[in-house]
């Protein structure tokens, strides 16, 4: 038999064995009152912390095996394929999470991918990501945005998703834990690995796709595609790559191409606007903001109502609000976490938020971002790649300001008067800080917006607003402002055999959703060359 139960626990209980087990069997025996330990197994399937009252609970689930299920389980079973060299190929642009596990599931089906990625592998990633600190120079394909595992691999690696009618979620995380993140992200209710876990597990995904056959092309950038036409219809006919190292060009055939090259490549947006025409794209909201950064004590003390029990830290929040008909909320918070430079060229300024599997630094932060809409930023309503430039010009802005990676930042009680802050926070942002009025150059639907929704953020949370916190802008890419039209069941873009996939084609955000609509694409994919093999 199996079933399951849930229970409510202090801080003591849990870290307490013994207490713990006591309270399963009694919650057990409301319903099965001969029971005894030795007769079931319990694995816990969810945890969460429930830190609303002054007394915080801790609420664990737990699936219950008793009888001959007492010894079975449901751990993750690999079923890659080995794959050969002259069975049907399809070319992933893009090494993130969307294409990772679109790769993934190809795998499953028999079918090889050819992953070319513009960035690098991790270690080396680590190296160019180090010099924008030291150099404040941007490898423009290999920084936070590029490489393999793609932003995702150096961020937070957060896995909260609400995409739950996406796909099978579970496989995600079991998938990731199966290559080396912890044990923890299956059972947690808002699961992370961290930054210094993500680079092992991405790693791990790429030697698991080598192993059976998949290819990387890494240092290698889809540089064009070449389209014939049919019947008033576009198709792909070749792709032309280039080796970033040593400048060779080479055009090779495909039929099947994914797009799934994340929110920063923005080339790829031009190209398609090239081959497919202005009605292959459409423009589409976004966020923007900046990140605002506080002591990681005074946000534990706060959400923990000034008691943090002991051994827990790093509290989270979460925060929206409505301000002129538009929402401005907190996103990819980030506790006992750092600042990072994100921008993926020279002469711009792009910030985001990474934290440790640990999430012990001093700081915690999280962007504070206000919804654009496209009429917010469109004139004419005629190009759909108008968002990008809006987000571009902010980011120019930016560094404009300092002319360097240093960031632009306001202590919080100064962006409220419009006062430039004579001094400013110690930061966890590397580059460092610059002191700037960010109401003077910011777009004033979001300066504006953010100042209204602060005063409703500190209602919220007392001691919000404070002198200790300090904005870092401006946060720009939570999200691509372009979608790439893609048709709903075929999910070809209307340049048939391209696939537009995660992030970047406007249909996902955040590390899973992205890995869900890779693998969708995938079974899509593999469906398609199954019923070609076999007319």
């Amino acid at each position: 038999m199996i079933f399951e139960i849930s229970v409510f626990l202090t801080p003591e209980e849990e870290k307490s064995g013994d207490s713990v087990d006591k309270i399963i069997l009694r919650e057990i025996r409301k319903n099965h009152k001969d029971i005894q330990k030795k007769d079931y197994s319990a694995t816990l399937i969810k945890r969460s912390v429930d830190a609303r009252r002054k007394n915080i609970r801790i609420f664990h689930k737990y699936q219950i095996r008793t009888g001959t299920d007492k010894n079975q389980n449901n751990y993750f079973k690999p079923s890659w394929q080995k794959t050969g060299g002259k069975g049907p190929v399809v070319h992933i642009a893009g090494a993130g999470p969307a294409g990772l596990f679109c790769a993934l599931e190809l795998l499953e089906k028999g079918i090889k991918p050819v992953i070319i990625e513009q960035g690098t592998d991790p270690s080396e990633r680590k190296i160019h990501i180090a010099g924008i600190s030291r150099t404040g120079t941007i490898n423009p394909n290999s920084n936070f945005c590029f490489g393999l595992g793609g932003a995702g691999t150096f961020s937070d690696g957060k896995l909260f998703t609400r995409s739950g009618k996406r796909g099978n979620i579970q496989k995600v995380l079991e998938i990731l834990n199966f290559h080396g993140a912890q044990n923890s992200i299956l059972t947690a209710s808002h699961p992370h690995i961290g930054t210094d876990i993500l680079p092992g597990v991405i790693t791990g995904i790429k030697e698991t796709i080598l192993k059976h056959g998949g290819e990387f092309l890494l240092n290698t950038e889809l540089e064009d595609f070449s389209i014939s036409e049919k019947n008033g219809r576009k198709f792909l006919e070749e792709i032309t790559i280039k080796d970033l190292k040593t400048g060779e060009e080479k055009t090779v055939k495909s039929g099947n191409l994914v797009l799934a090259t994340g929110h920063s490549r923005e080339s790829i947006y031009t190209l398609m606007l090239e081959k497919g025409g202005k009605e292959a794209l459409e423009a589409k909201g976004f966020a923007c903001g900046a990140r605002i950064e506080h002591p990681r004590e005074l946000i534990d003390r706060i959400q923990f109502h000034n008691n943090p029990p002991k051994g827990f830290s790093g509290a989270e929040y979460r925060l929206t609000t409505q301000v002129e008909g538009r929402g401005v909320y907190s996103f990819c918070m980030c506790p006992g976490g750092v600042v990072v430079p994100s921008a993926s060229s020279n002469g711009e300024i792009v910030v985001n938020g990474m934290s440790p599997s640990s999430r012990n630094s001093p700081w915690s932060n999280s962007a504070l971002v206000v919804e654009i809409r496209p009429q917010d930023y469109q004139d004419s309503g005629e190009n759909p790649l108008s968002g990008l430039f809006f987000r571009k010009s902010i980011e120019k802005r930016a560094f404009q300001e300092t002319q360097c990676q240093k960031a632009p930042a306001q202590r919080v009680t100064d962006f409220l008067k419009g006062a430039l802050s004579k001094t400013l926070p110690k930061s966890s942002y590397t580059p460092g800080l610059f002191s700037s009025d960010l109401n003077t150059w910011l777009p004033e639907i979001i300066s504006r917006r953010l100042k209204t929704a602060l005063y409703d953020f500190d209602r919220k949370m007392q001691g919000f607003i404070t002198e200790e916190a300090v904005l870092i802008a401006p946060e720009t890419r939570t999200s691509t402002p372009v979608r790439i039209i893609r048709d709903g069941e075929t999910r070809e873009s209307l340049v048939r055999g391209i696939y537009p996939a995660g992030e970047g084609s406007g249909y996902a955000g955040g590390i899973v959703s992205s890995a869900l609509d890779g693998i969708n694409t995938a079974i899509v994919l593999a469906q398609k060359i199954r019923s070609i093999t076999t007319q």
